[in-house]
């Protein structure tokens, strides 16, 4: 089996890709720490392939991939073709879920615990650690989430969780 080093993200590819996009140039800056490894790079799927083509890449991504970012914005919580269907694989390959609140107003950074408005019920009741949309915090979660996700798993936990302001602050925000 291939090293799973990767980061998965799913999101509404119709209206959030401009944070995904966003996350692309965090990594990319050099006065940002921000980096993760993109399992979108692995292979490409076209909006032209069929649903089990589309989805059959998606699960080799993910199966390459260590953690899973939902990033929920406006209608995320509609959508059951593939983003519900990427919440379920992630849960069902017990993958760090961290889920990134965007921002209603832009200019804004997103709620720093659920979003239970937007966010996707199989999402709400997942383990899962919800923050707002912030490189720093983004970071923070990639590098803390997965040690944390392994030792509340230990214990049988589930649910929402989220970072206390404090870590907010000592990353500046």
């Amino acid at each position: 089996m291939a090293y799973r080093n990767k980061t998965y993200v799913a999101f509404d590819g119709d209206t959030d890709i401009k944070y995904y996009r966003t996350m692309q140039m965090w990594k990319q800056s050099d006065s940002s720490e921000f980096n993760f490894y993109d399992a979108h790079d692995l292979n490409n799927a076209l909006d032209t392939s069929s649903e089990e083509t589309i989805k059959r890449k998606l699960r080799d991504r993910m199966a390459n991939s260590k953690v899973f970012v939902l990033l929920v914005g406006e209608g995320t919580r509609h959508l059951y073709k593939f983003v519900r269907w990427e919440i379920e694989q992630a849960i069902r390959l017990n993958l760090p879920i961290i889920v990134v609140n965007l921002p209603k107003i832009a200019g804004t950074e997103g709620k720093r615990n659920m979003d239970s408005e937007r966010c996707p019920k199989i999402a709400r009741e997942a383990l899962a650690i919800h923050i707002s949309f912030r490189s720093k915090i983004l970071q923070y979660a990639l590098e803390n989430w997965p040690e944390s996700h392994k030792l509340y798993k230990k214990e049988n936990e589930s649910g929402p969780y989220y970072y206390k302001s404090s870590v907010y602050e000592k990353l500046g925000l």
